[in-house]
């Protein structure tokens, strides 16, 4: 056990500093997500301040992993954490002038999001260069721990500091906890430069982005893996879209309820991260994937669709992300061991584009299917007919709907993968 300490001495600062960064972060994204549905009462419009933030994924990731290789990581992170703890700054300065609209949101989320962009490939490196090999499971795991007390707790923590003294005590903690992570990073980890290739310094720019891509289609096992959780995440995105329409309007829902709710999916990728810390390596990483995922995406939707009792919804939740940080494990020991450190930013940046996209399409697609289509039917349908027996009446019985058709939609599409991901064979 102190040997292992020992070994991971500077991951273990930089894991934990920057989980709680991430944890302060999230609070106040889930404390606007609150304002804005009371300002609102819009799905739509609330899926938004989502979308923004992921936007920059989708058109910049490729370019920022190549900068990523090129770049002190280091560098990278504390100048991109600092210009995201700004635009934190600017929604308090006009929080506090009574200034705040949503189109600041929408903006300021998406400078958010180009930073996080930029730091994301730069911090996945270094956390390779500071583990050792053996390590990378138990690491992946404690990675996977973190997210999720930082899933269970940033719901609770920001529903009650909102609750207590409103948005402007949510990003005095966001901004504390930025703080601790900067200085952390700035003194406490010191990150080797990797030898870069004879060839790689005589890239341009553009041939740098390229390799990345040329990288990634030749390891056809890492694409197909990519694609299929970009089908994933445009179900769970379409998911996270829906979740505060059908619990925010409902008679035993409100704003306690969706935290607790959202809480649960962090309690159980907690468990689930405690397990992948202790299991041995498996035989198939790659059916554990898409098996994982399968059962993830063909309970939770049907649970949410058919219930409104909050401890069904809470036992939906839990099923449906138990599983979640066992499939994170190992994807990210198949990407970690099929390509080679020196590309690993660019492309993981291109992963990010790829496996991203569907993203923001999938938060548009579910708001919009939630105030257009699916609330509007249920308005309409007979008191006494099928759909209301089985998504219930008032406003929410439209996004009950809308789970019922994500879970029949993330059903085929692990199947469907499944079906592909079987030809492939994956060995360490």
């Amino acid at each position: 056990m102190k040997n292992t300490i020992k070994d991971l001495k500077t991951f273990l600062i930089l894991w934990s500093t920057q989980s709680l960064s991430q944890l302060g972060s999230a609070m106040t994204g889930f404390a606007l997500t609150l304002w804005l549905y009371e300002k609102t009462g819009s799905a739509l419009q609330t899926a938004l301040l989502a979308v923004c933030s992921y936007a920059p994924y989708v058109v910049m990731s490729i370019f920022a992993g190549a900068l990523s290789d090129r770049w002190d990581k280091k560098k990278v992170m504390l100048v991109c954490d600092t210009l995201a703890a700004c635009c934190s700054v600017v929604v308090l300065a006009l929080l506090k002038a009574d200034l705040l609209l949503p189109v600041h949101m929408y903006i300021l989320n998406a400078l958010t999001g180009l930073m996080n962009t930029v730091q994301q490939p730069a911090s996945d490196v270094a956390m390779t260069m500071i583990t050792p090999k053996e390590y990378y499971q138990k690491t992946s795991g404690l990675r996977s721990l973190s997210a999720s007390l930082v899933t269970i707790l940033n719901p609770i923590l920001a529903t009650a500091l909102y609750a207590l003294a409103g948005m402007d005590i949510v990003i005095y903690a966001d901004l504390t906890t930025f703080a601790i992570a900067f200085l952390s990073l700035l003194f406490g980890v010191k990150l080797s430069v990797p030898e870069k290739r004879e060839e790689a310094e005589k890239e341009s720019f553009l041939e740098t982005v390229r390799a990345g891509l040329v990288c990634l289609r030749k390891n056809e096992l890492v694409l197909v893996l990519i694609l299929f959780l970009a089908g994933v995440n445009f179900v769970a995105s379409a998911f996270d879209a829906v979740l505060p329409a059908l619990i925010l309007p409902r008679k035993n829902g409100g704003e306690a309820v969706l935290g607790m709710v959202t809480s649960c999916a962090g309690i159980a990728m907690f468990a689930g991260s405690l397990i992948v810390t202790v299991l041995p390596a498996p035989r198939n990483r790659i059916r554990v994937i898409y098996l994982t995922m399968l059962f993830s995406l063909g309970t939770e939707n049907f649970i949410l669709a058919f219930t409104d009792w909050p401890v069904l919804w809470c036992v939906g939740q839990i099923i449906g992300w138990l599983l979640v940080p066992v499939m994170s494990a190992n994807l990210d020991v198949i990407l970690r061991t099929t390509i080679p450190l020196d590309m690993q930013g660019r492309v993981y940046s291109c992963r990010n584009t790829l496996q991203f996209f569907t993203i923001p399409i999938g938060l548009l697609f579910g708001g919009f299917m939630v105030d257009d289509m699916c609330e509007p039917a249920m308005a309409q349908a007979p008191s006494q007919g099928t759909l209301v027996r089985l998504f219930g009446e008032g406003k929410g019985s439209g996004a009950a709907m809308m789970m019922f058709i994500l879970g029949v939609l993330g059903v085929v599409i692990c199947l469907g993968f499944g079906r592909v991901l079987r030809r492939y064979r994956y060995t360490e």
